[in-house]
């Protein structure tokens, strides 16, 4: 059958999608002679703006949204270096207090009347304790002179007790 149209020289596909298209721009034009009689132009210009619009709001949101980030990033990084700082503080009160320790034990091992007996060093933020026997009242006041002399040392803390003879 031969088909009398202005689109009769498009064969098959090519004929059904014209016959679309003028569909849709029938039902377009229908359109825009019911609704507030702007024109293409116009309703293409008022589409844009709101697209336009909704761009700048979701461009805000964003930004919002990144600043709010960027600030909890911030807290964050402030509140593991104040951790990290103090962790690092109480490893050197530690270490300090290792060091005396060590120190105190040393001078102990060098004298005669300390170095024969067991002498029980504690230290906690620079305070020391000693516990354990002491030959003589002498031997056990020279143990608190010694402790007092190593740097670092707040206090002393002697709680050795005197072997009876």
């Amino acid at each position: 059958m031969k088909i009398n149209s202005p689109l009769a020289p498009l064969s098959g596909t090519k004929y059904v999608v014209a016959v679309m298209s003028l569909v849709a721009l029938a039902s377009l034009s229908a359109c825009g002679k019911q609704d507030d009689g702007k024109t293409a132009g116009q309703k293409l210009d008022s589409a844009v703006a709101s697209t336009e619009k909704a761009a700048a709001e979701a461009k805000a949101k964003a930004e919002t949204s990144m600043a709010k980030a960027g600030d909890a990033m911030k807290d964050a990084t402030k509140k593991a270096e104040a951790s990290g700082s103090s962790t690092v503080s109480t490893m050197a009160g530690k270490a300090d207090d290792a060091a005396i320790t060590a120190s105190i034990s040393s001078e102990f091992a060098k004298d005669a009347d300390l170095s024969a007996i067991r002498i029980d060093v504690d230290t906690v933020n620079g305070n020391v304790t000693l516990n354990g026997p002491a030959p003589t009242a002498a031997a056990r006041d020279k143990a608190t002179t010694l402790a007092k002399s190593i740097k670092g040392v707040a206090s002393v803390s002697n709680k050795l007790t005197v072997k009876p003879s």
